[in-house]
């Protein structure tokens, strides 16, 4: 097994630990595998640092839950933001006991903070994937649980994110009906 076979293995293995489930599956884990498979398609020669980074976007995510901060637009923004170094953190644990360099580690952790997203082709790609992870997964469910207003901002917010690439991907997604109606609604 080759260094990042192993090193994604062991990200997966913490991936594992989720306490949710969907149907006997880590929640985060088929996160994960979401995420790989997206990088897969956007970047086929992605480097090691970000195919990690993807892979780890989410690692470990219980360990903090939302409801240990205000519910509100600022207690979100600050929940987020100690997610992105809990994941980072994580990670690089794992790359460091598989031998990558500082440079590599610190490469890794700054796609994962999303550190100079739209500057950063990686930070970006890594961006891209969570976006169409979203749209294809839960997007829908999303949509149920609130205002089709406040749906609309998501997307739009959402879209301004997304590379031209990741429009294209997700324009060509086989989605519900509704799905695809608020959709245009955000980008009319």
């Amino acid at each position: 097994m080759s260094r990042i076979q192993h090193t994604l293995a062991a990200i997966d293995k913490l991936h594992e630990q989720d306490p949710e489930t969907f149907e006997g599956k880590a929640k985060e884990l088929i996160y994960a595998e979401n995420m790989s498979a997206w990088l897969d398609k956007l970047c086929p020669d992605a480097s090691e640092e970000l195919q990690i980074a993807v892979r780890s976007q989410h690692l470990c995510r219980w360990e903090i839950p939302r409801s240990e901060f205000p519910m509100d637009r600022p207690g979100y923004l600050k929940w987020r933001t100690e997610l992105g170094k809990l994941h980072a953190r994580k990670a690089v644990g794992v790359m460091q006991e598989n031998g990558y360099s500082e440079e590599s580690c610190k490469q890794t952790e700054s796609i994962i903070r999303k550190l100079g997203i739209k500057r950063n082709a990686e930070a970006q790609t890594l961006e891209d994937c969570a976006c169409l992870v979203f749209i294809e997964t839960d997007f829908l469910n999303f949509a149920e649980k609130h205002p089709e207003d406040k749906v609309v901002r998501i997307v739009q917010k959402t879209w301004a994110k997304m590379s031209e690439q990741a429009h294209r991907e997700a324009l060509a997604l086989d989605l519900p009906a509704e799905a695809v109606s608020l959709i245009q609604k955000a980008l009319t």
